[in-house]
């Protein structure tokens, strides 16, 4: 990793993670493949920072720490990329696996629980598809219909004034950085 830690995907341990190797994987791991609109890809810090938000607006009196899960969700991917859900069924449960011992040593890394409750769990995934939604419609050439079929017509409410913001990956490495010490400053 950049910050000199040597990272075993295989074997992970907390110690070995820190908040500027995931920040900066993740402002440079492309969603959609980078077959998105516009000068810059949409990264997955930047959409991890989107579903943090919607998370809140969904579950306002939800603590700091479900909203760190909430922005830690795709935090594994720093290492080991960001693939779409069909090619990760076709991978099968070794990639399950990897994910889940990854993401057990970044929450633990944190002082979060290894394992998300499965009611925490849902309620980012369905933050997740709404951000799935909202890129799809904004920056990945979908219509509304076809978002509708894919992922489910959002509450619009929640979303409305939010934007898809594509940038250098600085400023969202940046960005997620400081959002992770202030939610982590909360706990």
């Amino acid at each position: 990793m950049l910050s000199g830690r040597r990272l075993d995907l295989l074997d992970p341990t907390p110690v070995d993670i820190e908040i500027e190797d995931i920040a900066h994987g993740l402002a440079f791991v492309a969603r959609w493949n980078g077959q998105t609109k516009g000068d810059f890809a949409y990264s997955v810090a930047e959409h991890s920072l989107l579903v943090e938000e919607i998370f809140g607006r969904l579950n306002p009196k939800a603590p700091a720490k479900w909203r760190l899960v909430a922005l830690l969700h795709d935090a594994p991917e720093y290492v080991i990329g960001d693939m779409i859900s069909p090619v990760k069924s076709a991978v099968g449960p070794s990639y399950e696996e990897l994910d889940k011992r990854l993401t057990a040593a970044i929450h633990i890394r944190f002082g979060l629980p290894a394992a998300t409750p499965v009611q925490i769990k849902r309620q980012i995934k369905k933050a997740d598809t709404f951000s799935a939604w909202m890129e799809a419609t904004s920056i990945a050439g979908f219509t509304e219909s076809e978002a509708n079929k894919i992922f489910g017509k959002p509450d619009l409410s929640v979303i409305r004034d939010l934007n898809i913001r594509l940038r250098p990956p600085v400023e969202a490495r940046n960005d997620y950085t400081a959002r992770h010490n202030e939610l982590l400053g909360q706990i």
